[in-house]
């Protein structure tokens, strides 16, 4: 198997209401994140065809609706929603999420705060708070539905 090729999207930007304090929940802020997803060419670029991939402008799209949607406290919980995201596509192998809070209630100067996992489709486990469906409405195994108080 040759090594896997990689779509990164880098600064992808959504204001959400997640965290633990009253206040963050309230007023919301700023989260920014980057999304690296591996996955095999070869197919798309021997065909010159878009369903053998990922699209990544509705990628980023579906990346930045798991972001704003359903609030929860903990950002390893919203990073856990974008992979199942990203990982609901056919193509999709692997993602790399960081999620950044940078404007996160910190008593201290600093720049950033964030979280970076790693998951496979082997690998992704369960996430309270929303599943993601498969929808062929919207297309080859790309699309998803976030059901609001749902456990996959």
């Amino acid at each position: 198997m040759n090594p896997l090729d990689q779509i990164t999207l880098t600064g992808l930007r959504a204001r959400a209401h997640h965290g633990v304090f009253e206040e963050e929940r309230r007023d919301g802020q700023l989260f920014i994140v980057d999304v690296t997803v591996s996955l095999d060419f070869s197919r798309a670029a021997a065909s010159d065809d878009l369903g053998l991939t990922i699209h990544y402008g509705e990628l980023a799209e579906e990346i930045i609706a798991a972001v704003e949607n359903d609030p929860v406290d903990l950002i390893e919980t919203v990073a856990e929603r974008v992979a199942a995201v990203v990982l609901a596509h056919r193509a999709a192998q692997l993602v790399t999420v960081t999620l950044h809070k940078p404007e996160a209630p910190i008593a201290v100067a600093f720049d950033d705060v964030s979280v970076t996992i790693t998951r496979g489709k082997s690998t992704l486990g369960s996430t309270v708070g929303f599943a993601i469906d498969p929808d062929p409405a919207i297309g080859s195994g790309g699309g998803f539905a976030i059901e609001p108080g749902s456990a996959q």
